[in-house]
């Protein structure tokens, strides 16, 4: 029986792509003079930015040590100020009496920033951001010490995310179940306990 959620937070909880002209409008702009990448790169790393952290975006198209630094400088800094809103089904997970933690990959300050602009401070017992700038942790990690924190079993926790190659693969390596958030369906063949595109169906699959 399942005692605890953890879930994501960029399109997990809400659609970055409604901010994203507003978050990255500076760094767009940067990326656009990139004299390194091809225009199909360039198409695809704007797509990858609003989903995927900086930093694995960064590394996967070998983005150049300046526009790197530019853009860890730009987004280190950032804040959101815009309202956010949740999708429409978060909330059946907010209604949930279960444990609930929120563990994020992101830059610490524009991250808490989108957590207040939600709206959704109250609804988890915790709330970690893994900041790659602050910290070497990573959400395996993270997930790891609540754990032994809580001494909760693997057996007893599910982690919700939109991610097969980060939430998603850090709790299958802990054996911990997933529930893939992929209204899109556009991960049909990631690997993954639980699927769905809706987030009323956790509740569904740990009832």
């Amino acid at each position: 029986m399942k005692r605890v959620l953890i879930l994501d937070l960029d399109n997990t909880i809400y659609p970055v792509s409604s901010i994203a002209q507003y978050l990255f409008n500076k760094f767009f702009f940067l990326l656009n003079q990139e004299a390194g990448i091809d225009s199909s790169a360039l198409i695809r790393s704007k797509d990858e930015l609003i989903r995927r952290p900086f930093h694995d975006v960064a590394d996967e198209f070998s983005f150049s040590p300046e526009l790197r630094n530019k853009g860890i400088e730009i987004l280190n800094n950032l804040t959101c100020d815009e309202i956010l809103v949740p999708f429409s089904d978060y909330h059946h997970i907010r209604k949930s009496a279960l444990d609930k933690f929120l563990v994020t990959t992101g830059f610490t300050k524009l991250q808490y920033s989108k957590v207040k602009q939600l709206g959704i401070e109250n609804d988890f017992k915790e709330i970690h951001i893994v900041d790659p700038e602050v910290s070497p942790k990573t959400k395996l990690d993270i997930f790891k010490e609540l754990m032994d924190k809580y001494n909760y079993q693997a057996t007893e926790v599910l982690v919700i995310g939109d991610d097969p190659q980060s939430e998603i693969r850090a709790a299958i390596a802990l054996g911990i179940d997933t529930f893939l958030y992929d209204p899109d369906n556009k991960y049909p063949e990631a690997k993954t306990t639980y699927r769905g595109d809706s987030l009323e169906k956790v509740l569904v699959v740990i009832s």
